[in-house]
């Protein structure tokens, strides 16, 4: 009985002692989900939607990137005098325990000529950058769904070519190339 009583203590201590690794530890900065809504058509750029969970202090998105598209954007579309436009996002913050999304009609990636192998994969690795710890990068496999439409499906995928773009390409490329050097 005095075996039993020692092995299960033994056992019980060795258990326990997996459990303290995150005591203490707040929440992780992560990409939490996302995905990738191709273009209608080859030459139009897809869109990218995802949600990031914040950490135990307040960060920004500096950029997103891909070796495998030619180039990504960061956009915010907006509501004017009744008239949607895009602007560009050289930023988002991402609050301490909080979230940000990225969501159709909201803030957006635009991704131009993904590989065709990520394609076919129905995956492209991402590099988000951030702010904190000399500019933290975290990858992510975006899942890639083909365009409403293409496949007799509809959605709510924005055709960004009726779009006034505002310069975005060109304020959004500097962005992520300064964020990129640091």
């Amino acid at each position: 009985m005095k075996t039993f009583a020692i092995t299960a203590l033994a056992a019980a201590a060795l258990t326990l002692s997996g459990c303290g690794d995150n005591l203490g530890q707040g929440p992780v900065l992560h990409v939490a989900s996302g995905y990738i809504e191709m273009g209608a058509t080859p030459d139009r750029p897809a869109a990218g939607y995802f949600t990031i969970e914040g950490g135990p202090r307040d960060v920004a998105l500096m950029a997103v990137s891909s070796d495998l598209a030619q180039r990504v954007e960061m956009h915010e579309s907006v509501k004017e005098n009744g008239v949607v436009s895009m602007k560009p996002l050289l930023s988002a913050p991402v609050p301490a325990k909080g979230k940000l999304e990225f969501k159709p009609g909201g803030k957006h990636l635009m991704i131009w000529n993904i590989n065709g192998a990520a394609v076919r994969a129905g995956k492209l690795p991402m590099i988000f950058v951030f702010s904190n710890n000399n500019n933290e990068r975290i990858l992510f496999d975006l899942t890639i769904r083909q365009a409403p439409g293409a496949d007799g499906a509809s959605g709510a995928a924005m055709d960004h070519g009726a779009m006034d773009m505002g310069g975005a390409g060109k304020a959004a490329d500097k962005g992520a190339a300064d964020a990129a050097k640091k």
